[in-house]
């Protein structure tokens, strides 16, 4: 069996990206990195702060440059913003570097995920579930091309969704290992 890549995980704000990562690289023995917090923590500044200051084109910008960073360190399970596979530089590094998993979730899962949550720029509006439609159709396209494997989060609990994800990414890595028969996914 070879050692398995590293893991990216992609998809749209609220389907569980982070939690899962943390879940996944607690299973692999590997570190886990959330590429947002890794951006906070290098600017000394939340998500909104940066936002407000630099605009999203500014964000951006850092996010490019934190990706290109941790898509470089092996073996990793990073954990991306929703919006990072708007750019070109970002999906190539994803796609070059590891398996790429896109986790899908339900507008209305997100809703629910995100309905306290202040530190989503993107969301501070009247309508956000019209938002999230609206991102959801420009991105979605873009989660497909770039992942490897997608995994549904909804009505799942972390842990199922990561044994499904250890056990897709060994039959992506050996198709003929014993334990990948018969294994079905949603």
């Amino acid at each position: 069996m070879q050692d398995l890549p590293n893991l990216f995980l992609i998809g749209p704000m609220g389907a569980g990206k982070s939690t899962i990562g943390r879940l996944l690289a607690a299973e692999l023995s590997r570190p886990f990195y959330d590429s947002d917090h890794a951006i906070q923590d290098r600017c000394g500044a939340d998500i909104p702060w940066i936002f407000d200051v630099e605009g999203e084109q500014g964000f951006r910008l850092r996010e490019i440059h934190m990706i290109d960073e941790l898509t470089q360190l092996s073996p990793v399970v990073v954990a991306t913003g929703g919006g990072a596979v708007l750019r070109e530089e970002n999906r190539r590094a994803l796609r070059e570097r590891g398996t790429v998993i896109y986790l899908l979730t339900t507008v209305d899962q997100q809703l629910r995920r995100t309905a306290k949550d202040r530190n989503r720029p993107l969301l501070q509006c009247a309508n956000r579930e019209q938002v999230l439609y609206d991102m959801f159709a420009q991105r979605d396209p873009l989660y497909r091309a770039t992942s490897d494997i997608a995994v549904r989060t909804d009505r799942r609990s972390p842990r199922a969704v990561v044994n499904e994800i250890v056990r897709r990414v060994h039959r992506l890595v050996d198709p003929l290992e014993p334990s990948s028969h018969n294994q079905v996914s949603p």
